[in-house]
């Protein structure tokens, strides 16, 4: 087999990337998010990716998730939309901190990517994954979850919607059969 016809077998082999994560970054732009908080995950690289590169929009690369929760309080007091995308384990981080967009009545979007659910290989990941809806439940945070790709944009537009209408704290938790379970192995060779 010469090299090109190799590469084109192992190109025609690879997955198509999701296209999920280019409707969230239209419904977001369309709701009109201009501040962008993150934590780097790989769950949200593309989306974080096409943020970046957009410059309408200011993204802030946060040392902790709680952070994320007082950048966003100020943007809205500053007449700009933000989210703040986070993976479930860094939930339990931002406990406290969600007291002050329930207290005050601000609007605060989280687009939460989970891990410690569906095909998990790692266990320390498992405890905050089981707990993340009931963790931000309890501080009053509303939550929906999406398990199909397909239903992600929507389900996203849902979520912005129900923040910046009413105000509210609202998590949307983007399931592990969206993103795919990660496999030691494989991560151990890259």
């Amino acid at each position: 087999m010469t090299e090109v016809a190799a590469k084109s077998a192992g190109a025609a082999a690879s997955p198509a990337l999701p296209t999920w994560p280019d409707e969230v970054y239209r419904v977001l732009k369309d709701a009109g998010v201009k501040q962008v908080a993150m934590v780097p995950d790989a769950g949200h690289s593309r989306l974080i990716r096409s943020f970046e590169a957009d410059p309408e929009t200011r993204v802030v690369t946060l040392t902790t998730e709680e952070e994320g929760v007082a950048m966003l309080a100020g943007a809205w007091l500053g007449g700009e939309r933000g989210v703040l995308l986070l993976q479930s384990s860094g939930v339990g981080n931002c406990i406290n901190m969600l007291s002050l967009p329930t207290i005050c009545h601000m609007p605060l979007l989280m687009i939460v990517t989970m891990r410690g659910d569906w095909g998990e290989f790692n266990p320390w990941q498992i405890p905050m994954g089981q707990g993340t809806r009931a963790a931000l439940e309890s501080v009053g945070v509303i939550v929906n979850k999406v398990d199909e790709p397909h239903l992600v944009g929507s389900a996203v537009q849902g979520a912005a919607h129900l923040a910046f209408n009413t105000w509210k704290p609202v998590a949307l938790l983007i399931g592990q059969r969206v993103l795919g379970a990660k496999n030691f192995k494989e991560l151990a060779r890259k």
